[in-house]
């Protein structure tokens, strides 16, 4: 069973933009897409630990800022050719506040 954490109102988290979440687990990055998709991911990057949250958003997907590795959101693998995977967390937008279960 997932245990739900309300992260902040839908648009205090900017179009092609993310916002950081503390928990015990670690940093978690929430990013928003252009459709105000949310997605969430643990906010390191598999390859050299960039912090996702400061990459660039464009689709579903987030470029690292350290070497351009590019993360899909939806399941949180690296774009062939690169391999390796970052962490997913179940978000959604629920009367305009995201979640994220934890």
């Amino acid at each position: 069973m997932n245990d739900w954490k309300k992260v902040c109102p839908l648009d205090e988290i900017p179009r092609l933009g993310s916002r950081q979440v503390n928990s015990a687990s670690g940093t978690i990055a929430v990013f928003r897409t252009a459709e105000d998709e949310v997605f969430a991911l643990r906010d390191k990057c598999p390859h050299k630990g960039g912090a996702l949250s400061q990459g660039l958003v464009a689709g579903k997907v987030v470029t690292c800022p350290m070497h351009s590795w590019k993360i899909q959101f939806e399941n949180g693998e690296a774009v062939a050719p690169d391999k390796g995977c970052a962490k997913v967390y179940p978000a959604k937008v629920e009367g305009g506040l995201v979640w994220i279960a934890l």
